[in-house]
């Protein structure tokens, strides 16, 4: 059981890795750094120079991409790093699932399917990732691959906090059905957030193509409406957040472990608040861009685990050596 919590620990640790990894190729432009899936420029490791190409590349590899391919070493290594990154999610899913068979088989085995499906939906990811490639960074289909992480990362924490049942003790909250009911509505507000996010991330590619060879710092005032829904619906979420800190402290004496990762959450709502602000008004530097995303998902995740917490009597009903403490 330990070894399953902490290899699940690190397997959720590692697809926020991937994350933050697939942010940097967006926010480097590097979705189209390797023209060709699974290899990369014809080869599975990646050239380092021009010279190790053949002199008609272009014409090779540009065929779907109306041939304009130009290849870039830093943008290549960075989608190949991006690809690696993603191999070894796999592999540390599969060792989750293994792990999840030998521990929790004959003792809770909705954390055995829990795994399983993980295993399962990180591979259509990867199959989801070919698909980003080979529609030329379809808005669509960069989306539904943002989603499905989120997804992916649900359904470990679940596997993960059910096998810490009767082990971690969890405080009682008053009112917790009606903060619960604020908490899913938070869920749902700040998944939005992050999907037209990637909606206002496309816009960015698409103004900084049209406007060329025009400073950063101009193409906020173009990014038009998506952007300015984003921006100004940023702050609900910081109001809501604050609503359900204040409900937290004054529904919960104890101060256990729904309290401190309240408090997490709200650490984290500033850091996005202050990476959003960096990007508005520096300019969008594109250090910010992953950082940005990744907190925001780290958000989720956060908001998630409370929702289980506060949930406790019902989510893990039938988990045997549960304890209601």
């Amino acid at each position: 059981m330990v070894t399953f919590r902490k290899l699940g620990v690190w397997t959720i640790s590692a697809v926020y890795v991937l994350i933050l990894v697939g942010g940097i190729v967006r926010a480097t432009g590097s979705g189209m750094g390797c023209p060709d899936w699974p290899k990369c420029f014809g080869s599975w490791v990646p050239p380092t120079d021009i010279s190790q190409l053949p002199s008609n590349y272009k014409e090779i590899f540009g065929a779907k991409l109306k041939g304009e391919v130009e290849f870039n070493a830093i943008k290549t290594w960075v989608e190949y790093i991006n690809r690696l990154v993603g191999v070894a999610i796999g592999i540390f899913i599969f060792a989750t699932f293994i792990t999840a068979v030998r521990s929790f088989w004959s003792k809770d085995r909705a954390i055995v399917w829990l795994s399983f499906s993980a295993f399962v939906l990180v591979l259509f990811e990867g199959w989801l990732g070919s698909k980003v490639v080979s529609t030329e960074l379809h808005p669509v289909m960069i989306t539904l691959h943002m989603l499905l992480s989120v997804i992916i990362v649900f359904i470990l924490l679940y596997a993960v906090a059910r096998s810490y049942t009767g082990v971690v003790e969890v405080e009682d909250i008053k009112d917790a059905s009606s903060i619960s009911f604020l908490l899913t509505t938070l869920i749902f507000i700040t998944l939005g957030q992050v999907l037209l996010g990637t909606q206002v991330r496309e816009m960015v590619d698409q103004v900084a193509l049209a406007m060329g060879g025009l400073a950063r710092s101009e193409w906020v005032a173009n990014l038009g409406g998506k952007y300015e829904m984003h921006r100004w619906f940023s702050l609900i979420v910081v109001g809501l957040h604050i609503l359900f800190l204040y409900r937290i402290l004054k529904n919960n004496s104890q101060k256990g472990i729904v309290y401190q990762f309240s408090i997490g959450l709200i650490i984290l709502i500033a850091i996005e608040m202050a990476s959003g602000l960096i990007l508005g008004y520096l300019g969008l530097p594109a250090f910010s861009q992953p950082i940005h995303l990744t907190i925001a998902i780290l958000m989720l995740g956060v908001q998630f685990i409370i929702y289980l917490l506060l949930n406790k009597e019902r989510v893990f009903r039938g988990v045997p050596e549960f304890s209601l403490k």
